[in-house]
């Protein structure tokens, strides 16, 4: 008789979804689960919420830094471009980092941009009508606006900094991230970025040295602040460029399209939606649990350590599932199902404990008053085709999604 080995890396297994009955059965049976990997070593796959919490709490454990910050190990240079960005630094390192930027980023002064972005959204929805693949025709432009003017960036160049954001998450989907024969191979598209953003930290340190009154926008912010001690060199603005903009476009991107899906597939909810919109910000939380747009992030041991009776050796990799996290029996009740009105919701796709992310107030912002800026202007949006989603076992996304909006 032949076992069947549970797997859950190959990233073809997420084209239809995530394997959601595969996790329920692990977390019950293996919640750390040793995972296969070809050609490389494999890694250790947490799947309860409470060990997803442990492992983000314990850094001096689970590095972020050595090993980088997805399963595949990446070439030494690579790993350490990779390690200019917050998502790969450890304590103190990153704290130091991450503290400038923390009054840039409170509710209260992200709560000033919202007649902005209500702007923004309303600016989309009126060039909108009728079919339209919302992924890329609708969800793509709000978070490429709001980065780019939170940086200061060329408005022409908003695009071409979105397409790169995009083929920087979806490497393993050669539809959306571009193959070696196009120029994208592994890590094109970050280095791309990266050249990009020394090239214009270094333009805007010329105007810097001359403008009586400075842009105030997150560039300026940066460029002048310490970080450890110094200032960043136009490298380390270049990596740490990166991972702002690609987390500030491709993630919204990915929870308000799979918003919509969410909705259109649970009509009775969305319909209590329209009929409550103070509904929308509990709505934008169930999103993140029940569509959560990360699968992982990976950690290192860095000495032997026991999790849930199973031995992790120093050195092995560590894969926090926010996917199965997010479902978890013992935290949620009816994990499996997507109800709006779900409270408490400690779901896990901001990360938890040093990299809950920083960005959090952005994201449900821009969740909230998307959502509500879509249901005013469409009182009604069919689905007009299937679903497809990002070949990725990283990035829990859709790449089209058909849908009619009618104005009336």
């Amino acid at each position: 008789m032949t076992t069947t080995v549970p797997d859950i890396y190959t990233p073809d297994l997420y084209i239809a979804g995530p394997p959601h009955d595969l996790f329920t059965e692990l977390r019950r049976t293996q919640p750390v689960f040793w995972q296969d990997m070809p050609g490389e070593p494999g890694y250790w796959a947490v799947l309860k919420h409470a060990d997803v919490e442990y492992v983000s709490q314990h850094s001096e454990l689970f590095s972020a830094e050595r090993g980088g910050i997805v399963l595949e190990d990446l070439d030494d240079a690579r790993l350490e471009a990779l390690r200019g960005s917050l998502l790969a630094m450890d304590p103190p390192r990153h704290r130091q980092y991450r503290k400038p930027l923390v009054k840039s980023f409170t509710a209260k002064v992200v709560g000033g941009m919202e007649a902005r972005i209500r702007e923004i959204c309303r600016e989309i929805f009126a060039r909108l009508d009728g079919d339209v693949e919302f992924v890329h025709d609708v969800t793509s432009s709000l978070p490429t606006q709001v980065i780019g003017e939170l940086m200061g960036l060329p408005q022409e160049d908003w695009d071409y900094i979105h397409r790169l954001a995009e083929r920087n998450t979806t490497g393993q989907d050669p539809e959306v991230g571009g193959t070696e024969e196009d120029g994208y191979g592994p890590g094109a598209a970050s280095i791309e970025m990266a050249k990009y953003a020394i090239g214009f930290a270094m333009k805007r340190r010329a105007e810097l040295a001359e403008a009586e009154e400075p842009p105030e926008d997150l560039t300026t912010l940066i460029l002048e602040s310490e970080f450890a001690g110094k200032r960043m060199s136009d490298l380390d603005f270049g990596m740490f460029f990166v991972q702002l903009v690609t987390a500030g476009n491709d993630t919204t991107k990915t929870m308000l399209a799979a918003g919509l899906h969410a909705l259109l597939t649970h009509p009775d909810q969305f319909e209590a939606l329209r009929r409550d919109p103070s509904l929308v910000p509990g709505a934008v939380e169930e999103i993140l649990r029940w569509a959560n747009p990360l699968h992982y992030f990976r950690r290192t041991a860095t000495r032997d350590v026991e999790l849930r009776g199973v031995r992790i050796k120093a050195g092995d990799k560590v894969a926090m599932y926010y996917t199965s996290a997010n479902r978890d029996e013992e935290v949620f009740e009816d994990a499996q199902g997507f109800d709006i009105f779900r409270r408490p919701n400690p779901h896990l796709s901001f990360g938890f404990a040093e990299h809950f992310c920083l960005g959090v107030h952005i994201a449900r912002l821009e969740g909230r008053v998307f959502f509500e800026e879509l249901i005013a202007a469409y009182p009604r949006i069919d689905l007009t085709g299937e679903p497809r989603r990002v070949r990725s076992n990283l990035n829990n996304a859709l790449a089209e999604l058909p849908v009619r909006l009618h104005r009336a």
